[in-house]
């Protein structure tokens, strides 16, 4: 990588260890860094692939997958949390390419009847209470994207557990998971999509990415990763069998590596459609990710680069325009970091929350400095040497 020494350092040994794929090249720079970040942080899983220039240059997996100790490889069978939403922007812009979907259209006018009256469909999210405000029906598609419908993140979240409007779609950004699952309602009731069906036809089977699904597979069981908690419970691997946009995607860090890489290089879609999802479409105005509906920062305060792309953060760093995308539960992180004019990135998927705490030392090792918006997205978390890029004896002059 152009900012980095270590990514050069990772390219010669994957030319000349296809090992480095398999996790066995001890005593190379990523897997130094990789041990190192979970010795600091304690974290037992963790899984990395990096970008350069659009290809898929080394991809590696350290820990263990489950209590029993198993390995974690770079097949095993990962939670993707709302990494899904970066898949589903994809997607999306698959769509608009085809015709069959305008960013701009309220997604009411898909529909056959008015939303409110679909009640509540499949247990995903209830639209009945949205039936004395209007405003359901100027909702678009790029209000999902952007996290601008004016949605909490989830109505079960609310204090009565019922779905409202906080305020106007398109009016400011605040992180919403339920506005994804009515995207992907939209498409199923009002365009006739099946959502699992497309996403693995459109974006899974041509990325070769064959060990990742929206829904659980029985054959997920045999290389599966349970999670650990902060306070280093484990957690039991969910079987999500029902398809969410917002974020129901198992996968596998060679899988993550192939998306991304297509990602950055636009396959499957138009320039345009590339161009736009990593384009600014909405200034984030608020200090931190969550919780999702704080107050504003007033405009000095705000961190002006900053924005919402389609289903991604993009923001500018010492090299350009770079995009990220995280996902987490408590006890899955996960982060996906790329720098736009390099088409350099990484992948990290951990399946120990506590892994979090390095991955800002690990991009910066990896990408060089990026600026990547870290307090936006962990807060106050402390963070593994600072945040700062790792000392690394690469062993080569």
């Amino acid at each position: 990588m152009r900012a980095s020494r270590c990514l050069l350092v990772l390219l010669v040994l994957a030319a000349a260890t296809p090992a480095v794929a398999r996790q066995t090249a001890e005593g190379a720079a990523l897997d130094r860094l990789a041990k190192g970040a979970m010795a600091a942080t304690g974290a037992r899983g963790l899984a990395i692939a990096v970008i350069d220039d659009g290809e898929v240059a080394a991809v590696g997996a350290w820990g263990e997958r489950n209590a029993k100790g198993d390995p974690l490889t770079v097949d095993t069978v990962m939670y993707g949390a709302s990494l899904t939403k970066a898949v589903v922007g994809y997607h999306a812009m698959q769509l608009v390419d085809a015709g069959r979907l305008d960013l701009d259209r309220p997604l009411a006018e898909y529909l056959t009847k008015p939303l409110p009256e679909y009640g509540n469909v499949d247990d995903r999210a209830d639209w009945t209470p949205l039936a004395d405000d209007p405003r359901w029906k100027q909702v678009t598609a790029r209000h999902v994207l952007t996290h601008s419908v004016g949605f909490s993140n989830f109505g079960f979240l609310e204090p009565d557990g019922r779905l409202r409007f906080h305020f106007d779609p398109g009016a400011r950004y605040a992180y919403s998971g339920d506005g994804f699952i009515l995207l992907q309602f939209v498409l199923e009731a009002g365009l006739g999509v099946d959502f699992l069906a497309a996403t693995q036809d459109a974006v899974f089977t041509p990325l070769g990415m064959t060990n990742t699904s929206l829904q659980w597979r029985a054959d997920f069981a045999a290389n599966l990763a349970d999670g650990w908690m902060a306070d280093g419970a484990v957690e039991p691997h969910d079987e999500r069998s029902t398809p969410r946009a917002a974020g129901s995607m198992d996968t596998t860090i060679t899988d993550m590596g192939r998306f991304a890489a297509a990602y950055v290089r636009g396959d499957g879609l138009s320039a345009a459609s590339r161009a736009a999802l990593t384009s600014s479409q909405l200034a984030i105005t608020t200090r931190s990710q969550f919780p999702s509906l704080q107050p504003e920062l007033s405009v000095g305060q705000r961190r002006a680069d900053l924005a919402a792309g389609l289903g991604v953060v993009v923001f500018d760093g010492p090299q350009g325009r770079a995009f990220f995308k995280g996902g987490h539960n408590d006890s899955t992180g996960n982060t996906w970091v790329c720098v736009q004019a390099t088409r350099d990135c990484v992948v990290i998927l951990a399946n120990d929350v506590r892994a979090e705490a390095a991955f800002p030392s690990i991009i910066a090792t990896l990408l060089g400095e990026t600026s990547a918006p870290w307090r936006w997205e962990y807060g106050d978390m402390a963070f593994w040497n600072d945040g700062a890029a790792v000392e690394l004896d690469f062993g080569v002059d």
